[in-house]
């Protein structure tokens, strides 16, 4: 290892000033950017890593809690939703409910379907497709207005609004209509 490093110097004391100084630049500078690319770089890309997966995680974490305010909504309407089916103590036909509920809005129903529907393991669902003819718009509110108002749970579902040709202030509606019972 000595005579490595004597031989070393003894070329260096062979340079000239000038390129002695010329291989002293050299020789820092390359150190320098062993340095910079050895040891500072992979500390600045871990650094500005490490910023992206914090912004990241904050946007995840935003995100879940969006999402978990919007659980926790849905969650509370649906649990209102269904206190609302298990609270029903009207047992009546769902058709003589709609009829009724039909006369309190002054509409003449032209007809009424029942049709099938899977049962959940929870309710049993009822689905009435009902036709009206010669409707105003006022009427069909009110009656809309009724089965919200019911206090049994409905679900209106496909409305389909069209004017007469004969009476342009009269309409052909219909829709259907869901009903839930706790089974």
């Amino acid at each position: 290892m000595n005579e490595l490093r004597e031989r070393f110097l003894t070329i260096w004391d062979n340079f000239a000033p000038r390129e002695r100084l010329l291989l002293s630049v050299l020789a820092a500078s390359l150190v320098a950017t062993l340095l910079f690319f050895a040891g500072i770089n992979p500390i600045l890309s871990a650094r500005e890593s490490s910023h992206e997966r914090v912004e990241t995680a904050q946007k995840d974490l935003e995100m879940m809690v969006r999402l978990r305010q919007e659980y926790d909504e849905i969650a509370a309407r649906l649990s209102a939703v269904e206190e609302r089916i298990r609270a029903n103590q009207d047992r009546r036909n769902t058709l003589t409910l709609l009829e009724s509920l039909a006369n309190a809005a002054a509409v003449k129903i032209d007809s009424m379907e029942e049709r099938s529907s899977p049962d959940n393991e929870l309710y049993r669902e009822t689905r009435v497709e009902v036709s009206l003819k010669e409707v105003s718009l006022t009427q069909i509110v009110n009656l809309l207005h009724n089965i919200e108002a019911s206090p049994r749970q409905f679900s209106v579902k496909g409305l389909r609004i069209k004017t007469r040709a004969d009476k342009n202030d009269l309409l052909e509606v219909g829709f259907t209509v869901s009903s839930f019972e706790a089974i």
